[in-house]
């Protein structure tokens, strides 16, 4: 059986936000994934210029459509964020009249996000379902909400986390420090938890866009670092696995999200040789605990205590297992496991 991802990156993608799509394509390039480039546009609100867009992605999902042939595979990563009127009724062409096998990997569920459910010109959650034979989910407790929803349990394959894939890989021990790393989105719209890091007796290095806590004698700015060099200089202390509005839980749509997904920051953490604190209730949480890879906490306030309890023969223990989850990280194992779950009855055939 041909296998064939479809690919919906914009040109430029070079942001931290593309990381996980852009490592997907390349775990599954290396699968024998063929890639069918959609060239996504961006989303002017000129007439003219939403109808020349709509006309290209009419042309490019025929395209797509024709050269795909009978009883293939195919992998489409959700959801996506464009407006594509041709493209539910070119997968459901496929599906119906190809035989095509297909398998989604999710990145968000925007119902759980608080977000609103897309209808005409996007794929909706529904037809994803109807559509997918495979659907690779983030971690049990997405599994456990997708089957509430009425997905069957054949369907559902336990990614556990996002891979980061790092070529350049190598383990360099981390220094043992009572600080704490956050990077990502910085904004204290998205995230008012950041505002009351002031409250924490503890130090904060932050790495990422929409910095504004210039005004903290215990925050450090280390500024707006890409993907690939980030993990370079995550090397001391913990990162921060926190969201939402709240230092004492994840409150909030954003925080309580974290019940559900597998934040990608978790992976660059790890990937970079950093052991965690993560949210006690957070779904990645087990993942936590039971790989030993950082500690668990109810509130932020507990994390002072927590740190000056701790000795540098605990943080070197947590360092050795995060060596072993970092590697696997790097090479994409993850991903791989899962694609292997999804094609072991196709590839048989």
């Amino acid at each position: 059986m041909k296998k064939y991802q479809i690919v919906e990156l914009p040109k430029a993608s070079n942001d931290a936000g593309q990381k996980a799509p852009l490592d997907v394509i390349k775990i599954a390039e290396k699968r024998g994934f063929e890639r069918l480039n959609l060239p996504v546009n961006g989303e002017d609100k000129n007439i003219f210029f939403k109808v020349k867009r709509q006309v290209k992605y009419i042309f490019n999902w025929n395209k797509i459509y024709k050269k795909i042939p009978s009883d293939s595979i195919v992998l489409i990563q959700y959801p996506a964020q464009h407006r594509e009127l041709q493209k539910n009724n070119v997968l459901k062409k496929l599906k119906k009249d190809k035989n095509v096998k297909f398998i989604f990997i999710i990145h968000d569920i925007d119902i759980l996000r608080g977000h609103q459910i897309y209808t005409k010109g996007y794929l909706t959650f529904d037809l994803m379902v109807y559509l997918a034979d495979k659907i690779i989910v983030h971690n049990q407790n997405m599994v456990d909400y997708m089957k509430k929803m009425g997905v069957s349990e054949s369907k559902l394959i336990n990614l556990k986390i996002f891979d980061y894939l790092r070529p350049d890989y190598k383990f360099q021990k981390s220094k043992f420090e009572r600080s704490i790393t956050i990077a990502g989105n910085l904004s204290i719209e998205k995230s008012a938890y950041l505002k009351y890091l002031n409250k924490i007796p503890c130090t904060f290095n932050l790495y990422g866009p929409e910095f504004s806590l210039k005004a903290y004698n215990n925050v450090n700015y280390g500024g707006v670092l890409s993907p690939d060099s980030i993990p370079t200089v995550l090397n001391k202390g913990f990162g921060l696995i926190w969201d939402g509005s709240s230092i004492d839980t994840c409150a909030g749509i954003h925080g309580k999200y974290l019940k559900y997904n597998n934040p990608h920051k978790l992976s660059l953490y790890l990937s970079s040789n950093l052991p965690v604190i993560i949210w006690s209730q957070a779904a990645e949480s087990s993942f936590v605990k039971n790989n030993g890879v950082g500690i668990l906490v109810d509130s932020l306030m507990d994390i002072p205590a927590l740190l000056n309890s701790m000795t540098s023969d605990d943080y070197d223990t947590m360092l050795n297992n995060v060596k072993n989850v970092a590697i696997k990280l790097s090479r994409g194992d993850y991903l791989n496991a899962a694609l292997s779950k999804a094609l072991v009855d196709w590839e048989s055939e």
